[in-house]
């Protein structure tokens, strides 16, 4: 019986030693170095940014596209040793990943997310198996996070009222041309009926830590909730900041080339 147990330790404890050596990415540039951790409760998402970065796919690609007080976005395969001033991040590495939006992940200073197309050819929100983002972002007020709780309210609502009354538009359409509007009307009621049941109150509310976050680390609030974030920075905030600073052309790309040097695993 003892002999069993002691196996059992060991492969648990085996288990916990690689979960932990995989934890941490280091990503070099040359503007300086950022330290990653990757969140266990993405893994999809973790377990492929792993694999990229044991099989070096990210070195030499560029951070090609960055925006001030919003974000960094790289690994785009096309983006190696491209031409300055040509257009980049189009690349399609053949495949996606599932969406893994967690309400607990937030889009604060430092968070890593998944780049991703957008909803109207991207329903699922699915992520992009290569390109991802670092964002940097601004600080709020809470008249600021108001705006963005009720605008994300209004989509959200809009969008289920696109939904319903989708199959209901050639009956609608029947009913007015014939005259009996209120058998139109009625189908519209129906519609915002349903609306409210489902959004009676706003599901977008932020709790107090997270508006705190918001107004003292700064983020990217409105992104919440619509991009799989994976992983946050543990070390090399301030190499952020310095990337986030550079010169940038009409496509959002650095005049001067941001590079990823290299990625490696790291321990600790």
């Amino acid at each position: 019986m003892r002999t069993v147990c002691l196996f059992v330790l060991l492969c648990v404890s085996a288990l916990s030693y690689g979960a932990k050596k995989y934890k941490l990415v280091e990503i070099s540039t040359n503007l300086g170095n950022i330290k990653i951790k990757l969140y266990e409760n993405t893994p999809r998402h973790s377990e492929n940014f792993l694999k990229l970065v044991k099989a070096h796919h990210y070195d030499s690609l560029l951070f090609h596209r960055v925006i001030g007080d919003f974000m960094i976005q790289g690994g785009s395969s096309d983006s190696r040793h491209a031409p300055k001033e040509t257009a980049v991040g189009m690349s399609n590495p053949g495949y996606t990943i599932e969406a893994e939006i967690r309400p607990e992940y937030r889009h604060f200073k430092g968070a890593l997310a998944a780049a991703r197309q957008g909803d109207e050819v991207n329903p699922e929100k699915r992520s992009s198996g290569e390109q991802f983002y670092l964002v940097q972002g601004k600080t709020y007020t809470d008249q600021e996070l108001d705006q963005i709780e009720k605008r994300k309210w209004l989509a959200a609502k809009n969008q289920l009222g696109d939904r319903l009354f989708k199959p209901l538009q050639e009956e609608f359409q029947r009913y007015k041309k014939t005259g009996q509007y209120q058998k139109a009307d009625s189908l519209l009621r129906y519609v915002n009926e349903e609306i409210e049941k489902q959004y009676a109150e706003n599901p977008y509310k932020m709790s107090p830590e997270t508006r705190e976050m918001y107004k003292s680390v700064g983020g990217t609030p409105f992104l919440d909730g619509d991009y799989t974030v994976f992983g946050e920075i543990v070390e090399g905030m301030d190499v952020l900041e310095k990337i986030a600073l550079v010169a940038t052309d009409s496509n959002d790309r650095p005049k001067e080339d941001v590079i990823i040097l290299g990625t490696k695993l790291k321990r600790k």
